[in-house]
């Protein structure tokens, strides 16, 4: 074979090689789901965000909960029958809050019983979703968010803040205009919480619980962890299965040119460390 011919196939290898990985990883993360479904007799759905990166130009490009993701998972609870169990695994920012909304509303009216799992985070609108629930398994480490809506990159409770400082005639237009949509909007989400926590906690429990999501009582990244959701008394778990965790590997963030965490992808213990 002649040098040309060698240097083509090397370029053809190299741009198949990305193609071929991510068949490999979609191939593996089905058998892992139909395994999943059939030790847990349910339907096992993913919402799975990561950082993605521009295959040329190496913009990042966050993922977020859109319309398309609130799509496919009805779809999928359609596809049910509506009395077996559900599964879901959030890990996920957010995002829109028709899109939270709609799944969160579709699982809630699920008959057979609907479990979340977090392996790492649901923030934000994962968090409405995870609400809806009958029952939340968490990660030791992993976390849940405030529902806070947030208008633009202002808070909607600080907007309100800041309204309250000044007297009427010193705030101008604009901030009255955001001020109004951010009190309707905090009393929208207070309204949609309690309605997905109304079958599960007292009346005076599920407003409590509102209230403190909603309100701008944290900031909207503050963590609740697993020990802090029991607390509040969400019904939530922390015996995270490990196959669910092992599917997460197969959610591989863009490989980075110089890693930031680096180490041995070996299970540790006292036994194993190294001998002379």
């Amino acid at each position: 074979m002649e040098v040309n011919q060698l240097f083509w196939l090397f370029l053809m290898l190299s741009a198949l090689q990305p193609v071929i990985r991510q068949r490999m990883l979609e191939a593996s993360r089905q058998r892992l789901i139909a395994r999943l479904e059939q030790q847990r007799k349910s339907r096992f759905i993913l919402l799975v965000h990561r950082q993605e990166t521009m295959s040329l130009l190496g913009f990042p490009i966050f993922r977020y909960i859109d319309v398309n993701d609130s799509e496919e998972v009805i779809r999928a609870i359609h596809m049910t029958d509506p009395e077996m169990p559900l599964d879901l695994v959030l890990h996920t920012p957010g995002g829109l809050v028709l899109a939270s909304t709609q799944i969160a509303r579709a699982i809630q009216r699920h008959k057979g019983k609907v479990t979340v799992f977090v392996p790492h985070y649901a923030m934000s609108g994962g968090t409405l979703i995870a609400l809806a629930a009958d029952e939340i398994i968490m990660c030791e480490h992993a976390v849940l968010g405030p529902v806070d809506p947030q208008l633009g990159q202002y808070p909607a409770a600080s907007i309100l803040a800041a309204v309250r400082q000044k007297p009427v005639a010193e705030i101008d237009d604009q901030t009255l205009i955001l001020a109004d949509q951010a009190q309707k909007a905090i009393a929208q989400m207070q309204e949609q919480v309690r309605e997905l926590l109304a079958e599960k906690f007292p009346v005076d429990k599920a407003d409590e619980l509102a209230r403190l999501l909603t309100s701008g009582t944290w900031t909207h990244d503050y963590p609740i962890t697993c020990e802090r959701a029991r607390q509040l008394g969400l019904p939530v778990s922390c015996a995270m299965p490990p196959e669910v965790l092992h599917l997460m590997q197969l959610y591989p963030q863009p490989v980075r040119r110089q890693p930031t965490v680096e180490y041995i992808p070996l299970p540790r213990g006292r036994e194993s460390g190294h001998r002379r």
